[in-house]
């Protein structure tokens, strides 16, 4: 088994598609207007309407009512990352600070309030924990 995608319901995927394209650089792959993937070395981010919900059973899912789940990108350069994110208006909830395990973390939400973490291993021991993550 393996960890395959993530998936954000939302009442407008044509704006957290495009916020998620300018946060982490990466093109999404559109299967139709209500789906769009963003496919990464390591997992997918998958955004889908709230029309698609009933698929799954009504009411299974809500927009932008996540107050439990973090979405974590590990990056080159957690402060190089701020200083960027900083032109798209984000709403940071912590500037770049290093955690009591070695991660430097940067807290930010998305335009429908989910908690995105970009982090950068700064130690030797969460450096070694990341070794199997490869970033270009």
């Amino acid at each position: 088994m393996y960890f395959a995608s993530i998936r954000v319901i939302t009442h407008d995927v044509a704006r957290l598609v495009e916020f998620y394209e300018q946060a982490t650089g990466v093109s999404a792959r559109w299967s139709t207007p209500d789906f769009a993937e963003l496919l990464m070395p390591s997992c997918t981010l998958a955004v889908a309407s709230s029309r698609t919900v009933a698929l799954f059973g009504a009411d299974s899912a809500q927009p932008a009512a996540n107050r439990t789940v973090i979405t974590e990108f590990h990056v080159a350069d957690v402060d190089a990352e701020y200083q960027r994110l900083t032109s798209l208006g984000c709403e940071f909830v912590q500037r770049p600070t290093t955690m009591p395990w070695g991660n430097r973390s940067l807290l930010f939400r998305d335009p429908d309030g989910n908690l995105i973490n970009f982090f950068t291993p700064v130690t030797p021991d969460a450096v070694r924990r990341q070794s199997h993550q490869v970033l270009e």
